[in-house]
């Protein structure tokens, strides 16, 4: 591919000081996990936000997540038109083939995708209408929320407020997936939905019971 270019320079040092160090201590349980394979016991479906670290929020070392990462953490319902889906795969894959035993939703404040979705109901941004926006057509996922936070004047309450409805949104969305409800329903899957904030580091989870989310 002609447009392709040499890895940054930063990246390739970086590399080499990760061979050397938290490789060369930790060789035998990388061979391990090729040689054997993944068993992961989680899924976790997160915003692609580079300011969220999944493993680093739970301590996490590799092997231990099957992390699938969208814009505003979504999960479409269930469609099986024979199109493209990357998320509905992960969650497939993950479930069906990898067998986790639970499967994380992970909202996130100051969230990008959110904002945009916001600014698109208000009518401030003309080209996430456009047909052609990937972006956009993503964020109609949670579109039909924002009527439960239209009514909110502080708008950094109502973004917090929709980042938690895009968790929320995707626990429904995910009980659509006829393989996802009968695991819930035999009791080989659990949902959970979380949200963080990134600047105090705080957790929250719903709590389904009290239909709102409660500090960890």
């Amino acid at each position: 591919m002609k447009n392709a270019k040499p890895l940054p320079k930063y990246l390739v040092q970086r590399y080499h000081g990760w061979k050397a160090t938290s490789y060369a201590e930790n060789s035998g349980w990388y061979r391990r996990l090729a040689s054997d394979g993944q068993r992961p016991r989680a899924m976790v479906i997160s915003c692609c936000d580079s300011r969220v670290h999944v493993t680093s929020i739970f301590g996490a070392d590799q092997g231990e997540f099957f992390i699938h990462r969208n814009i505003a953490n979504l999960v479409p319902p269930y469609e099986p038109d024979g199109d493209h889906h990357g998320t509905s795969a992960a969650v497939e894959y993950a479930v069906s083939v990898l067998g986790v035993v639970h499967l994380i939703v992970l909202g996130h404040s100051q969230c990008g995708g959110i904002q945009g979705c916001i600014d698109m109901c208000k009518g401030r941004a003309p080209e996430l209408e456009a047909k052609e926006s990937f972006v956009g057509r993503w964020m109609d996922i949670l579109r039909p929320k924002f009527d439960q936070v239209a009514d909110i004047e502080d708008e950094a309450e109502q973004i917090n407020q929709l980042e938690k409805h895009a968790v929320i949104t995707s626990l429904e969305n995910l009980m659509t997936f006829p393989f996802v409800s009968e695991a819930v329903a035999e009791g080989e899957l659990s949902l959970h939905g979380l949200w963080t904030d990134i600047g105090e580091g705080g957790l929250q989870c719903f709590d389904p019971a009290k239909e709102k989310f409660i500090q960890v």
